[in-house]
């Protein structure tokens, strides 16, 4: 075994996930992020194999000390967890620390999700503002709901992955791995006029790779959509703020709700595991629970 300290060990980590596994650069930098609470908690010079389960343990406490959220804990113990297995798998340590961690238990709490009155407004809203370029956020929220894309998805989906007639594309999701995702009439109708717009912000010489570019004619990040959503669902627009991903969180309870089946789903989300998307039917159910209790005279929710 080696007598590694800490902080060589963490960047060797990053740099197998990178170059050998082939994480995403959002996976690595959430990988950093978590990995250096740890480094800065046992000190970057602690030798591997000294470091104990009550020495994580106490990592731990401390997060939850600056009153971090379930999730963000649980993110970070996760994190320690696969670095100390990488440790154990090539022999860095002889026993691995975390294996007895446990996470936090933390309330179940339903991805925010449009109703489809709220979903078809904000489509309609870049129409109706004329905020930033009008065809392009149009086809941008028209193709987060057509397909349940991930914001980082179709900001990286290039031009050679679009279809021809626009009502599919190839985008590549967590992992590097490669999806067919579609796109419905309104969809495709909405990206075929931007695509005629987009080709006069472009100069002839120019090649931009990626579908959805900004008015300097260069491609859209995922900060970029983010903002864009932002303008149209702020004050200027909707006035019921969401994300992006609330996008994909109503695709796909709409695609369960009609009767879709849930391994289908699963196949257009991109989801290694069925179970996280099975939760979607858990918050079909609600929902529907919820309207019916508020909508029958009998249900117990109305006033009086």
């Amino acid at each position: 075994m080696e007598h590694k300290t800490l902080e060589e060990t963490i960047e060797d980590f990053l740099i197998y996930q990178s170059s050998i596994r082939g994480l995403s650069d959002n996976s690595v930098v959430g990988y950093r992020n978590d990995l250096a609470k740890l480094a800065e908690s046992l000190g970057k010079d602690a030798v591997l194999s000294a470091i104990t389960p009550q020495d994580l343990r106490h990592s731990i406490a401390a997060l939850s000390r600056d009153k971090y959220a379930p999730a963000s804990i649980n993110r970070y113990i996760s994190a320690v967890r696969v670095l100390f297995a990488y440790c154990r798998r090539f022999e860095y340590i002889g026993q691995n620390p975390a294996e007895e961690i446990k996470t936090m238990k933390q309330p179940k709490t339903l991805p925010a999700f449009m109703t489809q009155s709220e979903v078809d407004a904000l489509c309609a809203e870049p129409e109706h503002t004329e905020l930033l370029w009008t065809s392009r956020d149009k086809a941008l929220f028209e193709a987060l709901y057509s397909s349940g894309c991930r914001v980082s998805e179709l900001a990286s989906l290039a031009m050679r992955d679009l279809a021809e007639d626009c009502r599919s594309a190839i985008v590549r999701g967590k992992g590097n791995k490669e999806r067919e995702v579609f796109f419905a009439d309104d969809a495709a109708d909405a990206l075929r006029a931007y695509l005629c717009e987009r080709k006069l912000r472009i100069m002839a010489e120019k090649s931009v790779a990626e579908v959805f570019i900004n008015q300097k004619g260069t491609g859209l990040t995922s900060r970029g959509i983010r903002y864009i959503v932002a303008r149209y669902s702020g004050a200027e627009g909707t006035r019921r703020h969401v994300s992006p991903h609330a996008f994909r969180h109503t695709f796909a309870t709409a695609m369960l709700s009609g009767g879709a089946d849930v391994r289908i789903v699963q196949e257009l989300l991109g989801h290694t595991s069925v179970s996280t998307t099975q939760r979607y039917t858990h918050i079909s159910r609600e929902h529907l629970m919820k309207v019916y209790q508020k909508a029958h005279p009998h249900g117990g929710l109305h006033d009086g």
